[in-house]
């Protein structure tokens, strides 16, 4: 019976958990601010003791995860709202290398050495410091690098080319299933899709894992399941 409880606590924690997660917001899903990762991790310290049953009442760690989500919830909309206390939660962005100097003081701020400097920078695909011109450290934690304008990738606009531009493929079939609603979009119907994978060679829809729909050249992509295991590692 202890077992039982402990299963139908850690199935509530979860669901609280999801539930004031999606209150707060998606920022909880990647790159958070200071105050968000505070939060999160103070939501799941209070999950866990939920799941545990470390307390006597369920309601209280419930009542406690409500409190910080909703505070969380509106620390969110005023830093929307106000500039001042956007800088003051989220912080801001820190110049770590510009013009060939590199910022020591504004380093030690943001609580970088310089080999943990490069070591971002490399990561950003930038080796050599003489072919950047601004390094950020942005609020979230990210590197943003602008390189010299001679280092940087040449672009059509460059090349005085004006190419189409290019627009998100939708989905039309994912692990077997029509996207009826993407397939709308696209403005074709079933018979058409049905049509254009016999004439590709696919008789068995179940067998495609995605196919997506490019209108700039009238095509669909076909992407077939795969049922066997590659287990080469080419970077061992």
């Amino acid at each position: 019976m202890e077992y039982l409880s402990i299963v139908i606590s850690s199935l509530i924690s979860l669901a609280a958990l999801f539930m004031f997660t999606k209150l707060i917001g998606n920022r909880q899903m990647y790159q958070v601010s200071m105050f968000d990762y505070v939060s999160s991790i103070t939501l799941g310290s209070i999950a866990g003791e939920l799941a545990v049953q470390s307390t006597e009442s369920i309601l209280k760690p419930l009542l406690s995860m409500a409190v910080f989500s909703i505070i969380a919830f509106i620390i969110s909309y005023i830093t929307c709202k106000s500039i001042v206390l956007r800088r003051f939660f989220e912080g801001k962005a820190i110049l770590l290398y510009q013009d060939g100097q590199i910022y020591e003081k504004n380093l030690l701020k943001a609580k970088l050495d310089i080999d943990e400097f490069l070591s971002l920078c490399r990561i950003n695909g930038y080796f050599d410091l003489s072919e950047v011109h601004t390094v950020y450290l942005e609020a979230n934690g990210n590197l943003s690098v602008l390189p010299l304008s001679k280092h940087r990738p040449a672009t059509p606009d460059d090349h005085g080319l004006n190419p189409v531009q290019s627009n998100p493929l939708p989905n039309i079939i994912i692990d077997g299933k029509i996207m009826h609603y993407n397939l709308k979009l696209t403005g074709k119907d079933e018979k058409w899709l049905h049509n254009r994978l016999k004439a590709a060679g696919y008789k068995d829809m179940s067998e495609i894992i995605l196919a997506t729909y490019d209108a700039s050249k009238d095509k669909i992509n076909v992407y077939k399941k795969y049922h066997k295991k590659d287990l080469r590692d080419i970077f061992e």
